[in-house]
């Protein structure tokens, strides 16, 4: 019997073995909501929502850029450079070294990846944050990708698309990351600053800093269905006020009946409404331009520009204004002098100046 257990088991055992390693693991997915099992391949044809429990499930951010441009097609905004590692940070692991399991298994540089590209033959720039990459966290280099993003789209006078997917800052970066809050809100300005659209597609879960800063700073703001959208999270908040919250707190259903977002877009529909909403707005910067360069009623028209003061002196002139005249100093009124009016027994007064006399008189 030895031949069987020296040579038949072992070459059963690696043939079983050979066929497990090959099975991939995600092949089939469980849905969180319903728990029906779905094949892998059929989630990713359908934008990664379970077909039958409509559930949305995260998505990366390569495929959130090739479902949003035309074609799939992209190209990457290069991001500056930043120090990997400034405080070596360390807790249970190195910083560094999480940041290497991060890249592997993302194959990204950080959390958030731009593009620029076409929607519906319009040129807009994009960007994507991974929740894969450390949960999406808010770091150096990830506020560096969405500054980088939004310049070039001030380059280039694009809409600025964000789809945000954050756990908050990122802890490892301390002060460097709650550093890249104001950085990023600076840019948004400058993007409201050249009347160009700034869209944030808040997806599952959206929370901490994130929300905080750029995120809820967009002109319009749209959500996934049943996406967390928070500051702190639902647990924490029950926790700390010790009461039962409604169904649905922190989600996007919720926060649109509350008035804190515009609309909750199914994601089958998402680039359809990004299209739409871009043309929109860029139709509004386009007659802005027009508005500039053209005079109102015959005259200069100056306001909502910065100007010289000899120009709004001479559009002054030209549109007829009336100087004041000077008042002689006998016709001022100045209280206190002259005489004061009298009283007569029922304690009314009269005053000398006919005009103050009632009309029936």
């Amino acid at each position: 019997m030895n031949w069987i257990n020296n040579v038949v088991r072992p070459k059963i055992s690696g043939l079983l073995s050979t066929a497990k390693r090959d099975v991939p693991d995600n092949l089939w997915v469980k849905c969180p909501d319903s728990g029906q099992m779905v094949f892998y391949k059929d989630l990713e044809a359908n934008q990664f929502v379970v077909p039958g429990s409509n559930y949305h499930m995260r998505m990366g951010s390569q495929q959130r850029l090739q479902h949003t441009f035309d074609g799939g097609e992209y190209r990457v905004v290069p991001v500056p450079t930043v120090q990997q590692d400034p405080l070596k940070f360390r807790d249970g692991r190195k910083y560094t070294d999480r940041l290497k399991d991060a890249k592997a298994a993302t194959k990204l540089d950080d959390a958030v990846l731009v593009g620029e590209g076409e929607l519906d033959s319009l040129p807009v720039v994009a960007a994507a944050q991974d929740f894969r990459f450390m949960a999406g966290s808010l770091g150096m280099a990830a506020g560096e990708a969405i500054i980088a993003g939004m310049q070039r789209a001030l380059d280039l006078r694009t809409p600025f698309i964000l789809f945000a997917a954050s756990g908050g800052a990122r802890m490892q970066e301390g002060i460097l990351s709650l550093m890249q809050m104001p950085r990023t809100t600076i840019a948004v300005q400058r993007l409201r600053d050249a009347r160009l659209p700034y869209i944030v597609v808040l997806t599952d879960p959206t929370t901490g800093g994130v929300t905080a800063s750029y995120a809820m700073l967009g002109d319009i703001h749209i959500a996934e269905p049943g996406a967390l959208i928070c500051f702190a999270g639902p647990r924490v908040i029950q926790q700390t006020i010790r009461e039962q919250l409604p169904d649905g707190f922190q989600r996007a259903e919720y926060l649109l009946s509350h008035g804190m977002i515009d609309m909750v877009v199914h994601r089958h529909e998402m680039r359809e409404t990004l299209a739409r909403v871009c043309k929109l707005l860029m139709s509004g910067v386009q007659a802005t331009k027009a508005k500039d360069t053209r005079k109102m009623n015959g005259k200069p028209y100056v306001n909502g520009a910065s100007v010289d003061s000899k120009v709004i002196e001479t559009a002054a002139r030209e549109s007829g204004v009336v100087e004041p005249e000077a008042v002689p100093n006998s016709q001022r009124f100045e209280p206190g002098k002259g005489d004061k009016p009298k009283r007569d027994e029922g304690g009314s007064s009269t005053s000398a100046n006919p005009k103050d006399a009632p009309r029936g008189a």
